[in-house]
């Protein structure tokens, strides 16, 4: 099947199994998920959307999301937009669910009602006005991310050819290309924040590029010269906001006859004085403090940070909380040209991967666990958590816990390293395990830095493995899920714990959500 044809088969399986194109409200997608705003949650098939082959999981949250993988996301979701518009030019009525499956005892329907509740009680929990804001400042950020990538491993390229000294003819053609987005990285957060906080874009991208114009090196604030780029995206990101706000403030206030001169000078000429001789200085300091930090955080926290970096990381994904890196990662990036946060970050990936591997030797009776782990384990060596996560160690709980172990000793390695002195960092955010090799640089040269990294996986899987296949199970866990038949269906919500025992030579094998 061709590739067009391929991922329009997916969008199209899963269109009616969400409800249909008049359910659906808003489409995004990220680096992994198709994100998805729905008017009924009830009408969708959970169950049957797992099904779909190129469904890895689902995870709701303030927006229900299918998790796809990297790559796929980004050519299923136009796919499925067209499908929507389709759907909704076509037959404009509200569309009705597939009929889910009955469940087969009624404790099926008891867990499903507890899920349900589990998964309401999270996402109210979630919508907090703070968890709100981040997911805004992710949404400015994340459709960064492709270019962050693209540009940071050519930027790596270009640094191998340089230290080789091949093809010396290029490597200026490349230096620019890795470089001219980040260069004009502050344009590109500036328009994202208008339009995220319901302003003119161009407007925010026009304030944001007064950050990154060379005239303001002519120009003195607080008694000392401002710099091109000086304040970076926290500076562009404070002055979108503000253009937002005097864009509005205008807008009620002056006559329409006039809004269209009035309105846009308004808003350029205020948030730009304002952004020159205030917030440039201000978030200048900001970010050097970032940096500053982050550079005494590890040379003298070492393996302690590092292990509770690596620990937290996957508690405060779970929480929402991880989006409040995305701009402390992309100032980094901009002051240093690497993030030294990500690889020990990306180790809480490592502990994923060492403890479903546990789980796989743990229960050689249960082959649907087996079978997930083994269609999941390649995209958690690549970095892509979440059907580790969603369909095997948050619903079994304890293995859980135990792969965050193993990211805490994967981060504590790097930590130590970098209280060594070795600094290892990432000139993109994104892409974790395997896949930040292309991204990795550092302070002693390529192969000490990889050499490094490639450790802190190691340690990561080890201790993930060890912890969780030691630790891991309790007996009753055990008796639960090691059992030898094929389930029927499955029988744990997908954010809840392992359903209640039906032991006996006739109950069926437990599995965790999303299997």
């Amino acid at each position: 099947m061709a590739t067009e044809d391929k991922n329009r088969a997916t969008a199209a399986a899963i269109l009616p199994l969400v409800g249909g194109a008049a359910n659906v409200s808003s489409i995004a997608h990220c680096m992994t998920r198709l994100r998805l705003g729905l008017h009924d949650r009830s009408l969708v098939d959970d169950e049957a959307l797992k099904a779909i082959p190129a469904v890895m999981g689902v995870v709701e949250d303030d927006t229900y999301q299918i998790v796809l993988g990297p790559g796929t996301v980004a050519r299923v979701t136009p796919e499925f937009e067209q499908l929507v518009e389709e759907g909704r030019a076509a037959a404009p009525e509200p569309a009705t669910a597939a009929a889910a499956t009955a469940p087969t005892t009624a404790s099926a329907d008891e867990l499903a009602a507890q899920g349900a509740a589990m998964k309401a009680a999270r996402k109210a929990k979630n919508a907090t006005p703070f968890k709100l804001f981040l997911r805004r400042i992710a949404n400015i950020f994340v459709p960064l991310i492709p270019a962050l990538i693209g540009c940071g491993i050519i930027a790596g390229l270009n640094g191998l050819l340089v230290n080789l000294g091949w093809l010396t003819s290029v490597t200026p053609a490349l230096a620019a290309m890795a470089s001219g987005f980040m260069a004009l990285i502050a344009v590109f957060v500036g328009f994202n924040t208008a339009k995220e906080f319901g302003g003119t874009p161009i407007l925010g991208g026009a304030v944001a590029a007064i950050i990154v114009f060379p005239g303001v090196a002519n120009i003195e604030a607080f008694g000392q010269q401002l710099s091109p780029g000086q304040g970076g995206v926290l500076g562009a990101l404070g002055a979108a906001v503000l253009a937002v706000y005097v864009e509005k403030w205008c807008r009620r206030w002056v006559p329409e006859a006039l809004d269209v001169l009035v309105t846009p000078t308004l808003t350029v000429l205020v948030s730009g004085l304002v952004t020159i001789f205030g917030l440039m200085y201000v978030a200048g300091e900001i970010s050097t403090a970032i940096g500053t930090f982050a550079d005494w955080l590890l040379s003298n926290g070492g393996a302690g940070a590092g292990f509770v970096l690596g620990g937290l990381f996957l508690p405060l994904v779970m929480l929402g909380l991880h989006q409040a890196l995305i701009p402390i990662h992309t100032t980094l990036i901009e002051q240093q040209g690497y993030t030294v946060l990500l690889p020990i970050l990306a180790m809480a990936g490592a502990g994923q991967v060492g403890a479903a591997a546990a789980v796989y030797f743990r229960l050689p009776r249960n082959e649907s666990i087996r079978r997930t782990i083994k269609s999941a384990l390649p995209a958690g060596l690549l970095g892509v958590g979440e059907p580790l996560i969603y369909g095997v160690s948050l619903p079994l709980g304890r293995p859980f816990i135990t792969a965050c172990v193993g990211g805490a000793f994967g981060g504590g390695f790097i930590g130590l390293f970098n209280q060594l002195g070795d600094k290892v960092g990432s000139t993109a955010i994104g892409p974790s395990g395997w896949a930040l090799f292309p991204l990795l640089d550092g302070n002693h040269g390529l192969g000490s830095t990889i050499a490094i990294y490639a450790g802190g996986l190691l340690v990561g899987y080890l201790a993930g493995f060890l912890a969780t296949y030691f630790f891991g199970f309790s007996k009753d866990l055990l008796t639960e899920f090691n059992v030898s038949r094929e389930p029927a269906e499955s029988t744990v919500a997908a954010t809840g714990g392992p359903a209640s025992p039906t032991t006996g030579p006739d109950s069926p094998a437990k599995e965790p959500a999303g299997v």
